[in-house]
């Protein structure tokens, strides 16, 4: 029972691991896909305030920082390639083009990251997430 006294309404549970994934990459509760997850651009709440998702054991540690450095550098690298082949540019305009790019594109992956990993966690009932899908095949 919630704080008002009845209960939350039925959950519409995500059909597919990618529909969590996007739930959270998005900032949504993968369980519900209503409820915000962070609560500060990367402190995830300890609940989701729409179904009370505990959200509290959830440990992403480092791996959205491995996301992001990840996806910024194969998003970068052809254009670092295109820049020095095709323009006659020298090291400090580069370096004056990359460095800001590179910062806006690693911070901007940075939530997504996390949250799509806190989703991944529900998911798969990993770091004190309960699992709450049904196995594959049974659907009954």
């Amino acid at each position: 029972m919630s704080e008002s006294g009845h209960h939350p309404a039925p959950v519409q549970l995500p059909a597919s691991l990618g529909a969590a994934l996007l739930r959270g990459f998005t900032g949504r509760c993968p369980r519900c896909g209503e409820g915000r997850i962070f609560r500060a651009w990367l402190k995830p709440r300890t609940a989701c305030p729409c179904c009370q998702l505990d959200m509290s054991g959830q440990r992403s540690d480092d791996f959205p920082a491995y996301i992001s450095i990840f996806l910024t550098g194969h998003i970068l690298v052809p254009a670092i390639i295109i820049l020095v082949l095709d323009y006659d540019l020298s090291a400090w305009t580069l370096a004056a083009i990359l460095m800001p790019l590179a910062l806006v594109m690693l911070l901007g992956w940075l939530q997504p990251a996390k949250g799509a990993v806190i989703a991944q966690q529900w998911w798969f009932g990993m770091h004190g997430f309960k699992r709450e899908r049904l196995p594959e095949g049974d659907q009954s």
